[in-house]
């Protein structure tokens, strides 16, 4: 794939890659009974386990080959890439094997002892770096991470994640506010389109999803979970 950004249509291929993948191996968890709790506080009956595609080799490197197409297409002045601890430190390893870029790994907070560093790995002045994580929901430690990495002295205007929820209608804007523009293989409704073709939810456990996804603070507040998200904080 050479450095020019990717067509649609290979777009929803991999798209749609991904959601078959991550149904294959189980990785999108339901449980209506005991609801997940996000480090937002949102509550979801559903939870993205990406973590569970590092033990599966042939669809590691699936996912990755496509991460790197989307990498080196869609954010070509990539000059390293720089995992989120912890889910993300794995995936910016194999991205960095994949395309010979230097890695570094930000930590939530600094370590608290010896050079209290917050930030691993050799960072140049202005070198621009790539965030990586597996997922997101809100945005809200994308840009904790990106904030750390600049402080760092590094340049960060992207984040590259596996999977988006795409549920909050403000998470794009609030990134770009910031000056970090999300890329992701696959988001919700990648996964309902596979899902609905046959796969391991039966309709009733497909319309509980569809009702958190539809309006997910209600669903969350119902459940108690959060009601707001930190964004809509800032803003009050």
């Amino acid at each position: 794939m050479s450095a020019s950004m990717l067509t649609a249509e290979r777009r929803a291929e991999i798209a749609r890659e991904t959601a078959q993948a991550l149904l294959q191996i189980d990785a999108i968890r339901l449980s209506t009974e005991r609801p997940f709790m996000f480090s937002s506080g949102l509550v979801s009956p559903v939870y993205i386990d990406c973590r569970r595609i590092i033990s599966f080799p042939d669809i590691r490197a699936r996912l990755m080959a496509s991460a790197t197409e989307i990498l080196q297409g869609d954010i070509p002045a990539t000059e390293a890439v720089a995992g989120g601890e912890t889910a993300g430190i794995p995936f910016a390893a194999f991205l960095a094997a994949n395309t010979g870029l230097p890695m570094h790994y930000v930590r939530k907070r600094p370590k608290g002892y010896g050079p209290n560093a917050q930030v691993e790995g050799v960072i140049a002045p202005g070198q621009r770096v790539t965030l990586i994580e597996d997922l997101t929901t809100d945005g809200g430690s994308k840009l904790r991470f990106c904030k750390a990495l600049r402080r760092a002295g590094a340049k960060v205007s992207d984040c590259l994640v596996l999977f988006y929820y795409d549920i909050f209608p403000e998470t794009r804007d609030l990134l770009a506010g910031e000056g970090l523009a999300l890329h992701a293989l696959a988001n919700w409704q990648d996964i309902l389109a596979v899902a609905d073709e046959g796969g391991p939810f039966g309709p009733a456990e497909l319309a509980e999803i569809r009702s958190f996804l539809d309006n997910p603070l209600d669903w969350s507040a119902r459940h108690g979970g959060a009601s707001r998200l930190f964004f809509q904080e800032r803003t009050v």
